[in-house]
């Protein structure tokens, strides 16, 4: 469901599905709410396609998608989520969505916040699922055609890509002192427990391989691929010094 009063979050989140929110940003979500600053998250879907990534592979895709939303509201509470909005796109078909109405419903979550940064994924997705690359496109757009004229930094989650493209990172954030936080957050999307497992193993310690949860910035008043310092990104997110 999509909101129209105007409310104040200084960062946006546009993610895909329910749980991309905790698998890739959900310190940063904590840290933002900590600080007096809770984001607010856009998912382009509702997850109705995940299936075969835990017991529910019996429920219908209207089922599976309606307890993704629950899911996704337990988790929010965890992170501090100041609001979350579906736009309720097929999962698995985000690509084939009509673009122009796509690009401006989500310029229109973003004016209603009048957010100054945008997050989302990378152009390749992160691992080139084509809901991730797709709402990647959608979100850029957005904001580089002037649609949100708010917005000042669009920061990517970073990949495999970009590194090799010898982008680095503005932000990184060691999840190891909140660790229980986001596995908690984790836990409540428990309809995605065995892809949650692949990825995080079983949650009882912060994995080497997935501590940090690191954001480039892609762009930025004009100007993209900025070179950013990691205290001007804290200092302008309102984040805590390191």
């Amino acid at each position: 469901m999509e909101g129209t009063e105007q409310t104040m979050s200084s960062v946006s989140l546009i993610y895909a599905h329910p749980d991309d929110e905790t698998f890739l940003s959900a310190c940063l979500i904590r840290q933002l709410a900590d600080a007096g600053h809770p984001p607010a998250l856009l998912l382009a879907t509702r997850g109705d396609a995940g299936k075969k990534n835990g017991a529910f592979g019996h429920l219908t895709g209207e089922q599976l998608g309606a307890l993704r939303e629950r899911e996704m509201n337990r988790a929010a509470a965890v992170l501090g989520l100041s609001e979350v909005v579906h736009l309720g796109y097929p999962d698995g078909r985000l690509a084939a969505a009509e673009e122009r109405e796509a690009v401006e419903r989500v310029a229109a979550f973003i004016n209603r916040h009048r957010s100054k940064a945008v997050f989302t994924f990378p152009e390749d997705g992160g691992n080139r699922h084509p809901d991730h690359m797709a709402i990647s496109r959608l979100a850029t757009k957005a904001v580089l055609n002037g649609q949100c004229p708010a917005v000042e930094r669009l920061y990517y989650v970073m990949s495999d890509e970009l590194r090799q493209q010898g982008r680095r990172p503005a932000l990184t954030i060691d999840t190891e002192p909140q660790w229980q936080m986001k596995a908690e957050a984790l836990r409540a999307h428990a309809s995605q427990l065995l892809a949650i497992e692949r990825y995080f193993g079983p949650l009882d310690a912060v994995p080497a391989e997935r501590r940090y949860e690191s954001f480039v910035l892609a762009w930025e008043q004009g100007v993209h691929w900025p070179e950013k310092s990691e205290a001007k990104a804290r200092e302008e997110l309102h984040l805590p010094s390191v």
